[in-house]
């Protein structure tokens, strides 16, 4: 897609669009053929309205005024985006946000629309509504390609299929006969992996407890509103304990108050017995925590350093990363060819960048990262969104694996198949409290989703509880 988009160039073969042989030597000459690209990481400011994200760098088109602004609408209700030109995007959700890079693109009068992995940070009603969207596209006569690892969506949108693997066209596939094992197969194979864990390995020793956590915020306007609200859970040794929720419910919150990366206003934290509630982030790093970030690229690499480098972050005073104080780059070097070897990180060597890797396999080094220095407890957010599927059932595998050493693992993701596979326990937060308590083995996807949106509370059954087992045709508003 990055050779498609001009930001790389081939080696041999040909692109032609409209029946014309092309060559591209940067996204302005794809653009100006009418191929738009939204990437799996948005290429959006935060610190920016929607508007001027829009215009940047396409200022020549309608201006920055009146004239972009009429454009923007028009195209929002055009394709029932929904869009608000003034609003800041670093207020937005992540649906929203989506949105505003698909109109970014058809600003710029794309007719091609390449999406990558779209509905990795969507829950099932998001997506439906992102269907919806694609459809009023595909109506005006545009071309979206959707690049996809969860194949139900891609049988339920795709009009053709086409499967990849590493780097070759392994067969072409008819959504109306396929079935998700023949696509499996296709791409791994094998059978897909899933994340299901079977056996429990729970334990009675208590190892991270949060009590009564409480932060409040001042949004744009000025009113102060709690962001956490009264969080109480305990994770015990060999437990995974799944979070739920529609992204911007305090997740990231939650995540930043137990990373040390923000002082919550009231509440006790507490490792392993000892209270770490104004530790600052080193101590509880070097205290036991692991931590695997939400956006691998802003919080977890640096893209332009080499492997070896990027393998320190977070453990700089740890060894094998120093010794005695002083940084110990041999030891450090040596340590990420074994996590290489050991993750089955595809990469030319250590000295290369991280940026040059693909995101499955900057996911698996920050994984063999954190998992090297055997903490007490990990944070998984996010662990395996917008990999592959062979990476996700390493990393699947490597978070099951140390919890059955005794890990206490909290899983944020918006993935809720992987949710309800790993987790021991599951919550659901919404709007800053938790809400809702589920037993994976009983839980659907559809009923979770239901709760996320704040339509179900208490303990969801699905025998039990009417409003829990609806079928999630909540509105977008609602799920908004």
């Amino acid at each position: 897609m990055k050779i498609l988009y001009g930001m790389q160039k081939p080696d041999e073969g040909t692109i032609a669009v409209d029946g014309e042989q092309v060559s591209f030597s940067s996204p302005a000459d794809a653009i100006a053929r009418g191929i738009g690209m939204v990437h799996q990481h948005f290429m959006l400011a935060d610190n920016l309205t929607v508007l001027e994200n829009v215009v940047l760098g396409g200022e020549k088109l309608y201006g920055i005024g009146s004239k972009a602004r009429k454009k923007i609408l028009e195209i929002s209700d055009a394709y029932g985006l929904g869009v608000r030109p003034d609003a800041l995007v670093e207020d937005l959700g992540v649906a929203d946000r989506q949105r505003v890079e698909i109109l970014k693109v058809l600003y710029r009068g794309a007719r091609t629309l390449i999406l990558d992995e779209p509905t990795a940070v969507l829950v099932p009603q998001e997506v439906d509504a992102l269907f919806d969207n694609l459809r009023e596209l595909k109506a005006e006569g545009l071309t979206v390609i959707f690049i996809s690892h969860k194949l139900g969506e891609v049988l339920k949108v795709a009009d053709d299929i086409t499967v990849i693997r590493r780097g070759t066209t392994v067969g072409t596939a008819d959504p109306k006969t396929a079935t998700t094992k023949q696509l499996a197969e296709l791409m791994v194979g094998s059978e897909l992996p899933t994340p299901e864990t079977r056996e429990s390995t729970v334990t009675d020793v208590a190892m991270l407890k949060v009590q009564d956590l409480r932060l409040a915020a001042t949004d744009p306007d000025g009113v102060v509103r709690e962001v956490l609200a009264g969080i109480d859970f305990t994770i015990h040794k060999g437990e995974v304990l799944g979070i739920a929720g529609v992204e911007g419910n305090g997740q990231t919150e939650l995540i930043e108050a137990l990373m040390g990366m923000s002082l919550p206003d009231g509440g006790v934290i507490t490792l392993d017995g000892k209270d770490i509630s104004t530790a600052p982030t080193r101590k509880r790093r070097e205290g036991g925590i692991g931590y695997i970030p939400e956006d691998r690229h802003r919080h977890a690499l640096l893209l332009e350093s080499p492997l070896w480098e990027n393998r320190i972050l977070g453990h700089v005073t740890e060894a094998p990363n120093s010794k005695r104080g002083i940084l110990d780059p041999k030891a450090a070097r040596k340590d990420t060819e074994r996590i290489v070897r050991e993750y089955d990180v595809r990469t030319p060597g250590i000295e290369v960048t991280a940026a040059s890797l693909s995101g499955g396999n900057q996911q698996k080094l920050i994984v063999g990262r954190e998992m090297s220095h055997s903490p007490k407890f990990l944070i998984a957010a996010h662990p395996t969104r917008g990999v592959d599927v062979g990476a996700q059932a390493q990393i699947w595998d490597a978070i099951r694996e140390a919890r059955r050493e005794g890990l206490a693992v909290l899983l944020i993701s918006a993935d809720l198949d992987e949710l309800i596979g790993l987790s021991d326990t599951l919550r659901v937060i919404y709007r800053g409290r938790l809400v809702a308590d589920a037993d994976p083995a009983t839980i659907t996807p559809e009923e979770l989703g239901t709760a996320m949106t704040g339509a179900a509370r208490g303990h969801l059954d699905a025998t039990d509880n009417p409003s829990a087992a609806a079928d999630g045709d909540t509105t977008e508003d609602e799920a908004r």
